[in-house]
């Protein structure tokens, strides 16, 4: 009885998150593709539905929430998006450096 709910459950949790994911993907190719804002506008609200998606990929696919139990795959995960941030910015950083010192 409760393997069958289980089932259930993580079956409804994958379908939400596909549409979910399905939504705000489409909601962000809509407006680059409609153009009805200006492009920082535009480019603050596909941000803003990137993270609403990222969201719903660690909730629904990952299954990481805050409860107890899966705190410790959230913080290996931040821990990483923030490694990974860093040398992204680094990069970046690097980048635009050397190519002021190229001009």
């Amino acid at each position: 009885m409760d393997g069958d709910g289980g089932f259930r459950r993580e079956l409804r949790d994958y379908v939400v998150g596909l549409v979910l994911a399905l939504g705000l993907s489409g909601a962000a190719f809509a407006l680059v593709a409609w153009d009805p804002w200006p492009a920082r506008t535009t480019l603050g609200v596909v941000a803003a539905l990137a993270v609403l998606q990222l969201v719903a990929h660690f909730r629904c696919f990952l299954h990481i929430d805050l409860k107890q139990s899966h705190r410790d795959d959230l913080q290996l995960i931040l821990f990483t998006a923030v490694i990974i941030g860093l040398m992204v910015a680094g990069s970046l950083w690097i980048i635009f450096n050397q190519n002021q010192r190229m001009m």
